[in-house]
């Protein structure tokens, strides 16, 4: 049984029509990648998927329940989790406060296992580069206890090594603790490595 599932959704930003009756599941054990150039309405995906918006027409379904009944709130708290490109960190904590907001396990654990140093985690984190942020932003949601990791782009502000060090452990989060991982990414190289790749384009998922 799929966790996550678009029926039929639409969705158009005035004369725009970025989705065009999208249907597609999505189950646990699997990461996906979606592709398609720039404008065409991935984000908008992820964020329809995430509960940060609505679909105009159409239904965005989580274990079988339309998730505007239970409430896009309770969606975004208990389901799913978030990586986002423009990190969405709270810039007054260092990693370690940051990553302790949503984890039950050791923050420095977390932060340690994507490429930080216990220095680093110590640090606010406005005092980290761009790719250091990034890999806050990764570790809070490999953290989580949700079952959905949705992630726009998360390896674009990164080095290839250490890019390749976060694609295998989403891949780990998918396979062996049996989380759904949806990947927006330009990458191909990202993208090969996903169970599934899905390309949008025309308003169509395929």
């Amino acid at each position: 049984m799929s966790i996550l599932e678009m029926k039929n959704v639409k969705y158009s930003y005035g004369r725009q029509t970025v989705l065009r009756g999208v249907n597609v599941q999505m189950e646990r054990g699997r990461m996906y990648a979606i592709l398609g150039r720039s404008g065409c309405g991935k984000t908008t995906l992820l964020s329809l998927l995430g509960g940060l918006d609505r679909p105009q027409e159409g239904q965005i379904l989580y274990n079988g329940e339309d998730i505007e009944k239970k409430g896009l709130a309770a969606h975004r708290k208990s389901n799913v989790s978030f990586i986002f490109q423009s990190y969405n960190l709270i810039d007054y904590l260092t990693p370690k406060e940051n990553v302790a907001l949503t984890s039950r396990l050791s923050p420095l654990s977390v932060l340690e296992r994507v490429g930080l140093s216990e220095e680093e985690c110590g640090r606010n984190v406005l005092k980290l580069s761009g790719g250091q942020q990034q890999r806050v932003a990764i570790a809070r949601a490999l953290a989580s206890d949700t079952s959905v990791i949705l992630a726009d782009e998360p390896t674009g502000n990164l080095d290839k090594v250490t890019a390749a060090g976060i694609t295998d452990i989403l891949k780990e989060c998918a396979h062996q603790m049996n989380k759904c991982v949806i990947i927006v990414t330009h990458s191909d190289e990202l993208a090969k490595q996903a169970d599934v790749i899905l390309h949008l384009k025309k308003g169509e998922l395929a």
